[in-house]
């Protein structure tokens, strides 16, 4: 019986990524160890700064082959937006074409001027924001598109995957509201609702011709465009005390299940939750932490709740922001942790 450990976004250099693995006694031999069945949360490319773009590139094209040489029973790879973004946002680019948008945007990013911003987007419609292209999806190759196109196809990636009824681990979460515009009943059950999620990732694939074509999923995932502001959906949203675009309202998690997810650090949430929702501790690197509503009170904390309240809506939090901390402090989630 393999014990199943996530480990959150591996946006970070590979010789962090196995640091990591290694610290935790996750590999032996070049290998995801024997005994372990390893879930990856997601955003497997683009960290660093500008002038690590390359090899931030080449890493992350490196990580995912290694995790994809591996069958599913000892890796699971969840997709995240950054992913689809090498199918959405930047499906129409090839190495030279990026290439020059990217130095076009990092001239102009930080820039207070509409006007540069606008001329930006008119050169490069496919992309809504200089942004995207000089942080966000700064390390792109054509190379990596091929792959996730090719994992896309065979099925490899999950928008969702339950290693137990009560426990839905996907990039950054669902609420009951947006199961139910999808048709998906929130009460059915973590396995139930990965399936019909993954259902609706196949479906998309099966009907998208592939690049230069962007890939979107109905209900789910709208890759951004200069025509329609940043992309939109369940990959990209993050809890907040006041939801809007790209937010929800955690009192909207549909109770009785835990999620866990990656997609987003500490500092991230604590400014987008506020003080009401809060602990009071200051930001922190490297640590797993939890959000707990009844629907009515939120509660957001460092750590792993004492259990999981059967009542209640928990929501686990495990990017733990990877390439902004030493491997050694570096946690990772072990289901066997998770007490109900």
């Amino acid at each position: 019986m393999r014990r199943t450990v996530a480990i959150g976004d591996p946006q970070a250099p590979l010789a962090t990524f196995f640091a990591v693995l290694d610290r935790h006694g996750l590999r032996k031999n070049d290998r995801v160890a024997p005994d372990v069945q390893l879930v990856v949360m997601g955003d497997y490319f683009d960290w660093g700064t500008p002038e690590q773009a390359e090899k931030a590139g080449a890493d992350a094209l490196e990580l995912l082959e290694w995790l994809v040489s591996h069958d599913e029973d000892e890796v699971v790879l969840i997709v995240g937006n950054h992913d689809l973004g090498r199918v959405g946002e930047l499906s129409s680019f090839d190495d030279e074409s990026f290439g020059r948008a990217r130095r076009d945007a990092l001239v102009i990013y930080g820039a207070l001027a509409d006007a540069a911003h606008a001329a930006f987007t008119r050169r490069w419609p496919e992309l809504p924001t200089a942004e995207l292209a000089a942080r966000d999806f700064s390390s792109f190759n054509t190379k990596q598109r091929d792959l996730v196109t090719a994992l896309l196809r065979a099925g490899r990636f999950h928008l969702a995957w339950a290693p137990a009824d009560d426990l839905l681990m996907l990039h950054a979460g669902v609420t009951a509201p947006q199961l139910a515009r999808l048709g998906i009943d929130p009460n059915s059950g973590a396995r139930a609702i990965a399936a019909m999620l993954d259902r609706k990732l196949a479906d998309a694939v099966k009907a998208w011709p592939g690049p230069p074509a962007r890939l979107a999923i109905p209900g789910i995932h709208r890759p951004g465009h200069s025509t329609t502001g940043e992309g939109d959906g369940m990959l990209y949203h993050r809890a907040a005390l006041e939801p809007k675009a790209r937010r929800f309202d955690p009192r909207d998690l549909p109770r009785g299940l835990a999620q866990a997810i990656g997609h987003v650090r500490d500092k991230k949430s604590r400014e987008l939750l506020g003080d009401e929702w809060t602990d009071g501790e200051p930001p922190q690197d490297g640590i797993l932490r939890h959000l707990v509503t009844d629907g009515a009170m939120v509660r957001y904390a460092r750590g792993l709740p004492e259990r999981v309240d059967p009542s209640k809506a928990t929501m686990l939090f495990l990017d733990a922001g990877m390439n902004h901390v030493a491997p050694e402090k570096y946690d990772v989630f072990r289901l066997d942790d998770l007490r109900r």
